[in-house]
């Protein structure tokens, strides 16, 4: 069994005030003379929670952790349907990270997050490269549109009955249309039942592409608490949908502007929904990465994913003169 570090509180928190109506609620754990770390939470829109904060030691980091836009403890809420998402791109994060770190006084950071935290944490790190001192993904993603259309289509050739499920949950979308653009706009629907019902039904396609690694036991999108369930499809199919406002492929052709960032890449190979190749192809294109395979794991990791993490962690944390884990 994988020991992560014990429970920690925050010892900081606050609401950053980020401009066209929005407050980002943000934490700090951990040491404050210690290497500064920021987690970037998956989704888009899962909101962060107390987890992430147990993989770093607690006497060597000091540990920010921050709630996206519209999600978790940040305001307004995505679940109110009057919230507006016009404010709410991968741009207009980049920028709240920016805001938060220059607001801790922080000079660079460390970043740990995966899934979409990965791609909003290289399109940072592509945009402000001065101020990344390393990077640590478990479970990569570009989210190219090429990933969307495989996450929410191609896929589907393992779970063909769910996916027609999903696809009949947007009615009038053609089997070759483009259902995250469908779900896009029935989450905007002013019906809160149909939002509902659109929500119950992206969620069951989430958890089907996780069923095998949960083995039905549980369902980590279904089971969410109603608003922050509601957030959470509203803010991926807005983000979707519109590609994350990246042009595509840009994160892989940009990679040359992480030279110098020591990067800790641990990818399962089992992940459905995220598959290796992704991983793979960002490895190459940027030589200061170590990419570290976990034969048994899939998109949600295992005890060998997080034994990684760990390890990457306190490497970086225990010397940072070697620009990697120890």
């Amino acid at each position: 069994m994988t020991e992560l570090y014990p429970p920690i509180e925050p010892y900081e928190t606050g609401m950053l005030d980020v401009g066209d109506g929005n407050l980002v609620y943000w934490e700090v754990c951990g040491n404050p003379a210690g290497k500064p770390a920021l987690v970037v939470h998956g989704g888009p829109g899962s909101g962060c929670g107390p987890g992430p904060r147990r993989y770093f030691d607690p006497d060597r980091y000091r540990i920010v952790l921050f709630d996206q836009r519209g999600s978790g403890r940040s305001t307004p809420h995505a679940s109110d349907p009057a919230t507006d998402l016009r404010h709410n791109t991968t741009w207009h994060l980049i920028a709240d990270m920016e805001q938060l770190r220059e607001r801790l006084g922080i000079d660079r950071w460390l970043l740990y997050g995966g899934s979409w935290g990965s791609t909003l944490i290289l399109a940072y790190a592509q945009h402000h490269p001065r101020r990344v001192s390393e990077i640590v993904i478990a479970a990569v993603t570009m989210t190219r549109r090429a990933d969307i259309d495989w996450l929410y289509r191609g896929v589907g050739r393992f779970f063909p009955e769910q996916w027609e499920r999903f696809l009949q949950g947007a009615p009038g979308t053609p089997r070759d249309g483009n259902v995250v653009a469908a779900y896009a706009r029935l989450m905007e629907h002013p019906d809160p039942a149909v939002r509902e019902r659109a929500t119950i039904d992206w969620c069951a396609w989430e958890d089907a592409v996780l069923s095998g690694e949960t083995g039905g036991a549980s369902h980590p999108y279904g089971d969410r608490p109603p608003a922050a369930r509601l957030a959470f499809v509203r803010i991926c199919a807005h983000y979707f949908s519109h590609g994350a406002w990246l042009e595509e492929n840009a994160l892989l052709r940009d990679a040359g502007r992480l030279a110098g960032i020591p990067g800790f890449l641990i990818h399962g190979r089992l992940d459905l929904g995220g598959p290796l190749q992704t991983a793979w192809d960002l490895h190459r294109a940027w030589p200061d990465s170590t990419l570290t395979v976990i034969e048994s794991a899939g998109h949600l990791g295992t005890a060998e994913t997080r034994r990684h993490v760990l390890r990457a962690l306190d490497g970086f944390a225990a010397d940072d003169s070697l620009g990697g884990p120890t």
